[in-house]
C-alpha cells in the first residue's frame, strides 16, 4: 500500500479545520494506509493519537527556524511501513480513486513520479467522513464549485523508495522546492506521469497568516530567495506541464506538452500583460455569454502561493 507523510501548521482554528479533513481523507483511502506526521505544532502529538498517525516530533530546521524538505523524506524513506510514499501537503483532501491511480501508475513504471493539478474549493467546516459517499459528495462540491489550478501548482508527490537520495536544505512554507522535486525526478531518468485526468485532489483555500507579511512573503522573503539559490535557479524549476506521460481513463501515453514547456515559461511572463488586456477589453462580451475570467485566466496566471501549502 502507501506511506503518506506531510508537516502542518498548529491545528487550531481554520488551519486546524481543513489540515484534520486532509490528514482524515489520507486515512480512509485504505485500511492499511500509513501516515507520517512531522512536527512539534500545536496540536500535532494530539492528532497523532487520535487518527492512530505516526508522529515525527523532531524536524530539522535552518537558521530561521523553518522546516527542512530533506530531513522529512530522508527520515520517511527510512522509516515508512509502505516501498510507495506520498509526501503531501496538509491541506489537501484525497478521494479513494488517488489509490487507483498509484496502483496503475506502479504497475507500468518502476521508477516514477506520480504527480496531478488540484482542485482550490472552499471549505469551513469539517467533513463527515462517517457519511456514507462523502467522497462523491466532495467531488461534485470541488468540480462544481472549485476551481482547477495550472500546472504551476504541485501538492502531491508519489513515489517509491529510495528514488529521492539526495535533496538540498529546501525549506517547506516558502516556494520553488515543489518545482525542484519535479526536475529531479526528470534529472534522474523518472517518468513523471500526470494523473489530473484521474485524481481530484482537493485545495482547501486558506489565508497566509502564518507569515508576517502573508503571501508575498511566502513569495519573496530571504527564505524564499535562498530556497531559489538552493534549487540552481529556473532551469531547475519543473512544473506539471513537464510530467513525461499522461495517465488517462482509457490508458497512458507520452506527454507531448514538455517538449515546449520549457519555452512556454520563457515566454508567459511577456504574453501575460497582452492576455490580461485582451480580458478586460472583452469582459462585456465575455459577461454577457457567461464566460468566467478565473478559467480563462488560469493559463497565464502566476504560480499561485496557495501551491505551497
Amino acid at each position: 500500500m502507501i506511506t503518506f507523510f506531510a508537516t502542518g501548521k498548529p491545528f487550531r482554528d481554520h488551519s486546524g479545520i481543513i489540515q484534520r479533513n486532509a490528514i482524515k481523507s489520507w486515512t480512509r483511502l485504505h485500511p492499511e494506509a500509513e501516515v507520517i506526521l512531522f512536527g512539534e505544532e500545536e496540536g500535532a502529538a494530539e492528532i497523532s493519537r487520535e487518527l492512530g498517525l505516526r508522529h515525527e516530533p523532531v524536524v530539522e530546521r535552518n537558521a530561521q527556524g523553518t522546516k527542512r524538505l530533506d530531513y522529512m523524506f530522508g527520515r520517511a524513506q527510512t522509516v515508512a511501513r509502505h516501498d510507495t510514499l506520498c509526501y503531501i501537503n496538509c491541506d489537501i483532501i484525497l478521494l479513494p480513486e488517488f489509490c487507483r491511480a498509484v496502483e496503475r501508475v506502479r504497475a507500468g513504471h518502476s521508477r516514477f513520479l506520480m504527480i496531478g493539478r488540484r482542485w482550490d474549493t472552499d471549505i469551513t467546516q469539517p467533513v463527515d467522513f462517517t457519511e456514507a459517499g462523502w467522497d462523491e459528495r466532495l467531488s461534485v462540491l470541488a468540480h462544481k464549485h472549485g476551481v482547477q489550478r495550472d500546472a504551476d501548482a504541485v501538492d502531491y508527490f508519489t513515489f517509491p523508495r529510495g528514488f529521492y537520495r539526495e535533496i538540498p536544505p529546501l525549506v517547506v512554507g516558502r516556494i520553488w522546492w515543489d518545482h525542484w522535486l519535479v526536475w529531479k525526478a526528470r534529472s534522474e531518468r523518472g517518468e513523471v506521469v500526470d494523473v489530473s485526468r484521474l485524481v481530484t485532489a482537493i485545495h482547501q483555500n486558506h489565508d497566509y497568516g502564518y507569515h508576517p507579511v502573508g503571501a508575498k512573503g511566502v513569495w519573496e522573503d530571504e527564505q524564499a530567495r535562498k530556497n531559489f539559490e538552493l534549487a540552481g535557479g529556473r532551469a531547475h524549476l519543473f512544473t506539471i506541464d513537464d510530467a513525461t506521460h499522461i495517465l488517462e481513463p482509457e490508458g497512458e501515453r507520452k506527454n507531448l506538452k514538455r517538449v515546449w514547456a520549457p519555452s512556454w515559461r520563457y515566454l508567459r511572463p511577456k504574453c501575460a500583460p497582452v492576455w490580461f488586456a485582451l480580458m478586460d477589453l472583452t469582459r462585456p462580451v465575455r459577461k454577457v455569454l457567461g464566460l468566467r475570467r478565473p478559467h480563462l485566466a488560469a493559463g497565464v496566471d502566476r504560480q499561485s502561493p496557495s501551491s505551497r501549502g
